[in-house]
């Protein structure tokens, strides 16, 4: 008999019957669960419901000044307060000033454009400010910034695809396609643009090649930069660049570079007085017992404007020299203009660099007022801002001291301490500031170039003779019209091919001028376009020799004052720099020579390419890394002739002994005394000299040997080019009549911070491979070395290491 059961209501929810397919425990002696648990199983974020507002830009303006120009000095025009209007009303709701959420906000979006470095004006059309916004609706939540730590240490930067979608899948708790790594926490200034990841073998085997992290940067695609004095920092210049830009340009150009050496100078610690100086005495050029500088041997630079009404008084000026209507020399500054004699000045050290109207130097020496100083004739204008009466006697000049790279970043190096301050954080180049991606590219460098060289050398004893991968082969002046440098580049390439497969160089860099004359403004043979395009096809047939050289590197063709277009109204004269390449029409079958080679070896993760580029043109490799300028000129030739002709402290030979003694150009006795400025300007490190071309290793020499006439002319030559070029820290330190450059441009033609590498292609110099202050500079010369027939020459540079002269016969 079946009982009833009671019907009482039992104080226990009724359970929920299981499913009558239940899959039981697969293995319940393990305690395996019957149900399989969720995965990163966290609770749903609660996120607060925001009611979207038509917020009027007029409401927000108040906050919005408060926080970009009163805290930050930046100014917003009208356009990019109403796209912050619009985003805070739609993201943050009616509790915007309640709750301080806009204030947030807006501070946010303020540190990222500094960081950004977007510039005083925030403008609402730029992508800058686009990108900003972008980045901070996906890290909003209930009108708040939820991730706080990571959006703080990357600066509201701009996150790729995939960063995106796995921040995303973290707030809403899945699992990311990958963990968040401290490096990538760590995202900054740049990041984005070089796709720095933490590059796995089985991922994606490209990244893993070196040329994948090589970029050619043109002279016109490399960020604008000025020097902001107030700010004493560097910013992108807002201004679109023209080839007809108005006259004030140019003088935006002299003021820039005259800023830039400004604070360079005044950042060495010659330039320095001491703050715990018992003394208030006017810093004297006086010779100390000791060989250290003291407090009264630190130096001041006086503003030519402050010569007024000091007759006889003795300074320092810093400025630029230039030539008077009159003929006359004169230097002048951001103050004033004043004639300058130099019939008594020695140049310091002793012969060691060039002085041409056009850079920007220091002289020493006593003003001398004119009895009348009402002007006469051309020049007479005087006071601030004019030609200044009188005029200035120079009895020593120099150029302003280099400044090595590690110290204009402000980064830590193995020889040197951890240095404050600096231009770590400014993307000079576009391709990621020296402290956001410099280590980790180190890192990535290191890694990829071990595997390469493990790949290449499967055993375990890796031969350190052996030729590498990471080597940056230089020809020089290639003049293609001529059939010996065509079987010179043969032979050249020849070498390389026949080295073991997967250590052939990565780069080779072929500069011009690639034709003898002028061929488009009817030089030569007068053959116009046609003939000057049959010279790049017979270049095309003797590349095609080399399919595997050119499914394996990476071409870099620069340009030089002989090839078109700009050749064709120049007649092979001084173009205006920086120069455009080669059109593309005169360099289609070179290109499908690469495109044929590329095919007939298949699918590759990194095929070769031939890349025309701008002169000057720059190389980056793996970042700010290594950092490599390339610039084809004759300069030796044009400082040889435009120099300024300085009187020689040792007239006779027989005063040799006597060369380490500083020069006197004066009788009286409180002038002997004078010191010659070696203590401010030979306070470099000493050049390293490649003395024999055929090895790698380099003697070190000291800038000031004991007798001179040991060294080489051709040694004396390149460290007086070199130590000209680097100390002015621009290529082309020329009157603009002698030397012409596109002003909104000419910001690529600065050497700062100095490049870790620079191939000055200048056939008028001596081969050489010179390192000065860190930066390694190298000259091939031209191909076919003059005077040794069937002898071709080129250079060939270890990455991050030194380069080599080598030469061959054919």
């Amino acid at each position: 008999m079946q009982t009833k059961k009671p019907q009482i209501a039992s104080i226990f929810a009724p359970k929920t019957p299981a499913p009558a397919n239940l899959i039981p425990s697969s293995s319940p002696a393990f305690g395996t669960p019957a149900h399989s648990l969720k995965p990163f199983a966290i609770a749903p974020p609660t996120k607060a419901t925001i009611l979207p507002i038509l917020l009027p830009p007029a409401t927000l303006r108040p906050l919005a000044f408060r926080t970009f120009t009163k805290k930050h000095s930046l100014t917003l025009t009208s356009s990019a307060l109403q796209e912050l209007a619009t985003f805070i009303g739609r993201h943050c709701g009616s509790g915007w000033r309640e709750e301080g959420l806009a204030e947030k906000v807006l501070e946010e979006v303020a540190k990222s454009w500094k960081n950004r470095n977007g510039g005083v004006i925030v403008d609402g059309a730029s992508n800058e400010l686009k990108d900003i916004l972008k980045t901070l609706e996906g890290n909003m939540s209930g009108g708040r910034i939820t991730t706080g730590r990571e959006l703080s240490r990357q600066n509201s930067l701009v996150l790729d695809s995939g960063q995106e979608a796995d921040m995303t899948n973290t707030r809403l708790g899945l699992r990311p396609n990958k963990a968040l790594t401290r490096g990538e926490s760590n995202t900054s200034f740049g990041m984005s643009r070089l796709g720095v990841e933490e590059v796995e073998a089985d991922n994606d085997e490209g990244l893993n090649h070196p040329r994948k992290w090589l970029k050619v940067i043109s002279a016109y695609d490399q960020p604008r930069m000025l020097y902001n004095v107030a700010r004493k920092h560097f910013e992108k210049d807002p201004s679109k660049p023209s080839l007809m830009p108005p006259a004030s340009h140019k003088t935006t150009l002299f003021r820039n570079r005259y800023n830039v050496i400004h604070q360079r100078l005044l950042r060495n610690d010659s330039f320095q007085s001491s703050t715990v100086a018992t003394t208030k005495a006017a810093p004297s050029l006086k010779r100390s017992n000791s060989s250290n500088l003291t407090a009264q041997q630190t130096y001041k630079i006086t503003p030519i404007a402050n010569l007024l009404g000091r007759h006889g008084s003795h300074h320092m000026l810093l400025g630029l020299l230039s030539v008077l209507p009159t003929g006359n020399l004169a230097i002048n500054d951001l103050t004033g203009t004043i004639s300058l004699d130099l019939s008594h000045a020695v140049s310091i050290p002793e012969d060691s660099a060039w002085f041409t109207p056009g850079m920007i130097v220091l002289v020493d020496g006593v003003y001398e007022e004119e009895e009348e100083s009402t002007g006469k004739g051309l020049g007479g204008s005087n006071g601030v801002g004019g030609i200044i009466g009188g005029r200035f006697q120079g009895f020593f000049i120099g150029q302003p001291p280099c400044e090595k790279r590690k110290a204009t970043l402000g980064v830590s190096g193995p020889d040197d301490h951890t240095i404050g301050g600096g231009f770590g954080w400014i993307d000079f180049l576009g391709v990621g500031s020296e402290r956001a991606v410099g280590s980790k590219m180190r890192k990535l460098e290191q890694r990829i170039l071990r595997r390469s060289r493990q790949a290449e050398t499967p055993s375990t004893d890796l031969d350190a003779d052996m030729p590498t991968y990471a080597r940056v082969v230089v020809i020089g002046e290639l003049t293609i019209d001529q059939p010996r440098a065509l079987q010179a580049l043969h032979k050249i390439l020849t070498i390389y091919a026949a080295e073991p497969e997967g250590s052939s160089p990565m780069t080779f860099v072929l500069t011009g001028n690639f034709t003898q004359h002028a061929v488009m403004a009817g030089g030569g043979a007068s053959g116009g376009s046609v003939e000057y395009k049959e010279y790049f096809d017979a270049l095309a047939s003797v590349l095609s020799d080399f399919p595997t050289l050119l499914q394996s590197a990476t071409f870099v063709f620069v340009p030089g004052d002989n090839d078109g277009w700009a050749s064709s109204f120049s007649g092979g004269a001084a173009v205006p720099l920086p120069r455009k390449p080669v059109p593309d029409m005169f360099t289609s079958r070179v290109r499908r020579a690469f495109a044929a080679a590329n095919a007939e070896a298949g699918e590759k993760k990194c095929p070769g390419e031939a890349i025309w580029t701008s002169n000057p043109t720059r190389l980056s490799v793996f970042g700010p890394a290594h950092e490599i300028v390339v610039f084809r000129d004759d300069m030796s030739a044009r400082l040889r002739r435009t120099a300024v002709h300085l009187k020689t402290s040792k007239p006779d030979a027989e005063e040799n002994d006597q060369e380490n003694e500083p020069p006197s150009t004066t009788t009286n006795d409180e002038n002997s005394e004078d010191i010659d400025m070696a203590n401010a300007l030979d306070g470099t490190d000493a050049m390293d000299i490649d003395d024999d071309a055929t090895q790698p290793v380099f003697s070190k020499t000291k800038e000031t040997p004991t007798n001179p006439d040991e060294i080489p002319l051709d040694v004396r030559t390149a460290r007086k080019l070199v130590k000209t070029v680097l100390d002015q820290g621009y290529l082309v330190p020329f009157r603009h009549a002698i030397r012409p450059t596109h002003w909104d441009h000419a910001g690529a033609l600065h050497l700062y911070p100095l490049p870790t590498a620079l191939v000055l292609a200048d056939p008028t110099a001596p081969p050489f491979c010179v390192t000065y202050e860190g930066c390694h500079v190298m000259n091939p010369g031209p191909v076919l070395v003059a005077g040794r027939r069937g002898v071709a020459r080129w250079v060939e540079y270890e990455l991050g290491g030194v380069g080599r002269v080598r030469e061959c016969l054919f």
